[in-house]
């Protein structure tokens, strides 16, 4: 349901404002990130990166490094990766436990692992199985339900539209699909379009996700599809500052000149933003789970620069932490 122009969305009871939600991804979407995005502002709902639902049960909270969080991520939205029926009451009684504020199922992941495995968008080919996964789910909680979809493996509009009501039926409170077919590069100009056809077929909310990395392409892909919210992938990494131009330029209904609303930041904002996520990766994991993670954001902040590509160089060849930040250094002071 949308209120206020839509500058409010909620579903199963989870009132979301502004409607600009963070995207799962792997070795993105951890406690560091969420924090540095939520501190720029504009986040209406936060996100773990993808669970895998039969481990999830085993993790230790404070040692995993997808599950650390620090008490300010809220709200937070648990991403399910299921397989089968069997797992869904461990996962599930564990992210209530962990104080999940909504749970989202993954049917649209396209990673050949993934997808060997049963899960992710492989279980769009079963719709049948994605039933049974989403009733149990219901069944076991009543935290908010969403799942996130691509467009299928080719563009059929009569498939994709049973695949859509079938989860509505079973029990999704919210959808969010990714504006991609499953074997489409995340080059490919997403067909927001098609957006628009689930958000017609359907009666529970829709969010659009995938090619939105500036407040123009916020209005185009909501002109598109009239989505009733909007979700931020690599770009909440490249600027993470995006998510407040959103959240203005939303509400002034993009009127022309949305993107000056919000003034992009100096180059030595930009740096200080740099250094607070380095900050916030030994804050949040242990000596050894930070350099990979950071490596993972400088490959996407570099784009900030002109020269870019030496700083991603740079801290993808450092064979430690200090010797990337360090070299990061180096770069933002001659930036």
């Amino acid at each position: 349901m949308k209120e206020n122009n839509g500058r409010v969305l909620e579903y199963g009871g989870l009132r979301i404002s502004p409607p600009l939600l963070l995207a799962p991804m792997a070795g993105l979407t951890h406690s560091a990130l969420r924090r540095l995005v939520q501190e720029q502002g504009g986040v209406g709902l936060l996100s773990t990166e993808m669970l895998a639902a039969k481990r999830l049960p085993h993790e230790n909270p404070t040692l995993s490094p997808y599950l650390v969080r620090h008490p300010s991520e809220q709200p937070l939205s648990f991403q399910l990766l299921l397989t089968s029926p069997a797992e869904v009451a461990a996962a599930v009684a564990s992210a209530e436990e962990l104080g999940a504020a909504a749970i989202d199922l993954n049917l649209g992941c396209p990673a050949p692992d993934i997808r060997r495995q049963g899960g992710g968008s492989r279980l769009m080919e079963e719709p049948q199985m994605v039933r049974r996964l989403v009733q149990e789910t219901r069944r076991r909680t009543a935290l908010p339900l969403s799942a996130k979809i691509r467009l299928g493996e080719e563009l059929n509009a009569e498939r994709l539209r049973a695949f859509c009501l079938l989860l509505e039926d079973a029990g999704v409170d919210l959808l969010t699909v990714h504006a991609r077919l499953r074997g489409e590069p995340y080059g490919r100009k997403p067909r927001w379009e098609w957006v628009g056809k689930v958000k017609h077929w359907l009666r529970i909310p829709v969010v659009a996700n995938g090619g939105i990395f500036s407040a123009a392409d916020a209005a185009a892909c909501l002109a598109a599809s009239g989505a009733d919210g909007l979700m931020i992938g690599r770009a909440a990494a490249a600027t993470p500052w995006l998510f407040r131009q959103l959240a203005e330029g939303w509400a002034t209904d993009f009127a022309p000149g949305h993107d000056e609303l919000s003034t992009a930041p100096s180059q030595e904002q930009k740096a200080a933003i740099y250094r607070r996520f380095c900050e916030l990766l030994k804050e949040s994991f242990t000596p050894e789970r930070r350099l990979g993670r950071l490596k993972e954001f400088t490959h996407y902040y570099a784009r900030n620069y002109q020269f870019g590509h030496h700083l991603a160089a740079a801290v993808q060849s450092s064979p430690d932490l200090d010797t990337a930040r360090r070299r990061a250094e180096h770069f933002l002071a001659t930036a």
